[in-house]
C-alpha cells in the first residue's frame, strides 16, 4: 500500500480536492452524582429544612423592621435624621431580600434533587406525549422538592413573600403631598387673559385670523415664584378661528366660545403628550405621541386613536378692551385618566 493510501486511511479521509475531519468532539457525559449530606441522613434533612425556614422568617422579620424604622427614624430637616433613616430602612430591605434569596438558594442546593439531566432540545411544538411527560417532570419535581410536603417552608415563604412588598406601600404612599383637588383645577379663573406662549402677551379677538392657530397660556404663569411648569403643564391651551358655521356645538356651550373662537386644552386626554398639530382643513387636532386625533369642529371629539374623551374646552369671551379672557376654569379634569377621576 503507497504512503499516501497510508494516510488517508489512517485519517479516515478519501483522495480528492476536499478533506473530511473525522475527528469530532466527544460526548463526554455527565459527571458521577455526588451523594449530600441531606441525601444520607434524615437528621441532616430536618436540620436543612429549619434553616430554610429560619432564612424565611427571616427575610419576614427584615421586611417588618423596615417598616418600623420608616416610622422611627423619621426625616427632618436635620441631615442626621436622614443618614439615620437610610441606613436602618436599608438594613431591614436588606434582609428582606436577602433572607428570601439566600433561602432558596440553601432550598435548592441542600434539600431539592441535584441529579443533572441530559436531554435535547426541540425548536418545535412537542408532541402530546412529550408535553405529557413534562406534565409528569413537574409533578415529580415537586414530590422531589417537598414543596407541598414541607409545610415549614412553604409556609415561612409565603409569610417572607407576603411582607416584603408592604415596605414599598409606605413608602411610595409618602413620597409626597397628596395631590387633592390640584388636579382637577388650573389657573384659569374668570376674568384671566389669554397670552401667548411663552411671552405672555395678551391676545385680542381681532388678532385671531381664520385659521390661525395659537398656543396660550394664562396671564400671570411667568410671574410665579415656583410651580411654573406644573401648572403650564395643566393650563396649557390651543385657540383657533373657524367659521361659526363649520362649529357643531351643543346649544348650551355655544356661549364658550366667541365668534368661531374656540380654545381647548392642549393636553391629550391619553397620556397627557401636547396637542400640538393642526389640519386646517379637516379641523383635526393630532397628538404626535400616539396619533389621538379630535374632531375642532365638533367639540374635539375624538375621531382616531387611543384617548377615550374629548379635549376639555376653556369657555371664553373677550373683555371691554377687546382682550380674550376666560370666563371660568375649565368644567372638567385636563389631561389622562387619575384614580380619582369621576367623570
Amino acid at each position: 500500500m503507497s504512503e499516501k493510501a497510508k494516510s488517508a486511511k489512517e485519517h479516515n479521509y478519501e483522495s480528492g480536492l476536499a478533506t473530511i475531519a473525522a475527528d469530532k468532539i466527544k460526548d463526554p457525559g455527565l459527571e458521577p452524582h455526588r451523594v449530600r449530606m441531606t441525601d444520607k441522613s434524615p437528621a441532616k434533612e430536618r436540620a436543612a429544612s429549619r434553616q430554610v425556614a429560619a432564612l424565611f422568617i427571616a427575610s419576614a422579620v427584615g421586611s417588618a423592621f423596615a417598616i418600623f424604622a420608616y416610622f422611627a427614624f423619621p426625616i427632618t430637616e436635620d441631615l442626621g435624621t436622614v443618614r439615620l433613616n437610610t441606613l436602618w430602612l436599608g438594613m431591614g430591605i436588606t434582609f428582606g431580600l436577602f433572607g428570601i434569596g439566600l433561602g432558596a438558594v440553601h432550598w435548592a442546593k441542600t434539600l431539592m434533587p441535584d441529579a443533572e439531566v441530559s436531554e435535547e432540545r426541540h425548536q418545535t411544538r412537542g408532541s402530546e406525549e412529550v408535553r405529557a411527560r413534562a406534565i409528569e417532570i413537574i409533578k415529580l419535581a415537586d414530590q422531589e422538592s417537598g414543596f407541598t410536603r414541607r409545610k415549614l417552608i412553604r409556609r415561612s415563604l409565603y409569610a417572607s413573600l407576603a411582607l416584603f412588598p408592604l415596605p414599598a406601600i409606605f413608602f411610595f404612599g409618602d413620597l409626597g403631598p397628596n395631590p387633592g383637588d390640584s388636579l382637577r383645577h388650573t389657573m384659569w379663573k374668570k376674568g384671566t387673559r389669554l397670552t401667548k406662549d411663552p411671552y405672555g402677551t395678551p391676545i385680542k379677538a381681532s388678532e385671531v385670523t381664520m385659521g390661525s392657530v395659537f398656543h396660550v397660556i394664562p396671564e400671570g404663569l411667568a410671574e410665579l415664584p415656583e410651580h411654573k411648569l406644573e401648572e403650564k403643564a395643566k393650563a396649557a391651551v390651543l385657540l383657533v378661528r373657524l367659521d361659526p358655521k363649520d362649529l357643531k356645538e351643543d346649544p348650551a356651550r355655544k356661549i364658550w366660545s366667541y365668534d368661531g373662537i374656540v380654545a381647548y386644552s392642549k393636553i391629550c386626554t391619553h397620556v397627557g403628550c401636547p396637542v400640538a398639530l393642526y389640519e386646517q382643513h379637516t379641523h383635526h387636532l393630532l397628538c404626535p405621541c400616539h396619533q389621538s386625533t379630535f374632531d375642532l369642529a365638533n367639540e374635539c371629539a375624538v375621531v382616531f386613536g387611543p384617548a377615550s374623551r374629548p379635549l376639555p374646552q376653556l369657555p371664553i369671551t373677550v373683555d371691554a378692551e377687546g382682550y380674550l379672557v376666560a370666563q371660568s376654569d375649565f368644567n372638567e379634569p385636563v389631561g389622562p385618566s387619575f384614580w380619582e377621576r369621576t367623570a
